[in-house]
């Protein structure tokens, strides 16, 4: 696997965010018997903050299928789910299209071999003809240029089938290489923007922010008392929830806006050009619909009970870097957490 290519992890949580993902991975770690270095706790880290949706999966069957998580197993587990997310499947489409070109640069070389060799069977003809004088020589010649001729159309034709199948195979590396672009940016389990896509698509926003005249508003949204759900129903239904509140969510927001899984239940939501109440209204749809909500277990019909939501608003200003947004968000969120939960705060209630 060519070593030029890398998916490194990105991580850029709060302090008291990755304070509680390590107060929540160490148990675990302990629990299974594994080693606290740098590439388990990495692993563990990832599992806990729930935004590695694939390697959550695969951990949850292990755990189920009392799997051991020796050395062997916790490599494959950081280079498949970690650090080289996709790039099998990167790797695979980028040879494809080197064998691809290298073949079409050889069909065209040799089409141009016999363009080259008719050129200059052309060239002798012509001095021949200009010297002939006898009308048998001149059929004989304009026989050969014929012939010629058809061999160099032959040649044209034959290039030009290789370059048709070429540009159709080129097409369906195109194809590829768009699944493995969408899978790069995308949560696993709720199909949002992941946090790596998240990151960069704000960063992009901040950058050109003041083509936006309304603004950039950034919500950041976490499940109240999503431990709850896992430790009473289990993963899998906290998983359900998880999509049922992704899938609310776009059907709130506009068309315009950016709706991510920023790690484990908390769901953030990019406001370009958007106003700050018309944001704040957004959030508070989101949450009473949420609230709203009747969840229940297909298997029983047994209820889930109230599921809400806290929200977190700030609206992007011309001093803010990406850690400023978040960070102020976030507060938002947090204070929403400490006065009652299920409630929107924006920025300016600080």
């Amino acid at each position: 696997m060519s070593d030029s290519i890398s998916f490194l992890p990105s991580y850029k949580d709060q302090p008291t965010k990755s304070a509680e993902y390590l107060r929540q991975a160490l148990p675990l770690m302990t629990r299974n018997k594994i080693s606290t270095d740098p590439t388990n706790y990495a692993i563990w880290y990832e599992y806990v903050a729930g935004q590695n949706g694939a390697l959550k999966e695969a951990i949850d069957e292990m755990i189920e299928k009392k799997t051991p998580f020796d050395s062997k197993t916790s490599e494959a587990l950081y280079k498949k789910y970690i650090c080289n997310d996709s790039i099998e499947s990167f790797e695979n489409v980028r040879n494809n299209l080197l064998k691809l070109l290298g073949k079409t640069q050889q069909d065209v070389s040799k089409a141009g071999e016999t363009a080259s060799d008719a050129s200059g069977q052309f060239s002798e003809k012509t001095k021949l003809l200009e010297d002939a004088d006898d009308i048998s020589d001149i059929k004989s010649i304009v026989s050969e240029i014929i012939a010629e001729t058809t061999h160099l159309t032959e040649a044209s034709q034959s290039l030009k089938q290789e370059l048709d199948k070429t540009n159709s195979e080129i097409d369906t590396l195109r194809s590829e290489l768009e699944v493995v672009r969408e899978a790069s940016i995308t949560d696993a389990l709720t199909g949002l923007l992941n946090r790596r896509a998240f990151d960069n698509e704000l960063n992009n926003i901040i950058e050109v922010a003041e083509v936006y005249p309304q603004g950039v508003v950034l919500l950041m949204m976490d499940l109240d008392h999503f431990k709850r759900v896992n430790d009473n129903f289990g993963h899998l239904v906290g998983d359900k929830v998880l999509r049922y509140t992704s899938a609310l969510m776009k059907q709130h927001v506009e068309d315009n806006h950016l709706v991510a899984r920023y790690g484990g239940e908390e769901m953030a939501v990019i406001m370009p050009d958007t106003s700050h109440d018309k944001a704040v209204k957004i959030a508070n749809k989101i949450r009473i619909a949420l609230e709203k909500s009747r969840l229940q277990r297909k298997d029983n019909g047994e209820s889930i009970g109230e599921i809400t939501i806290s929200i977190g608003a700030a609206k992007l200003q011309p001093s803010d870097t990406i850690d400023t947004l978040i960070g102020r968000a976030d507060d938002c969120l947090y204070k929403a957490k400490e006065t009652g939960r299920n409630r929107v705060i924006d920025d300016s209630q600080l």
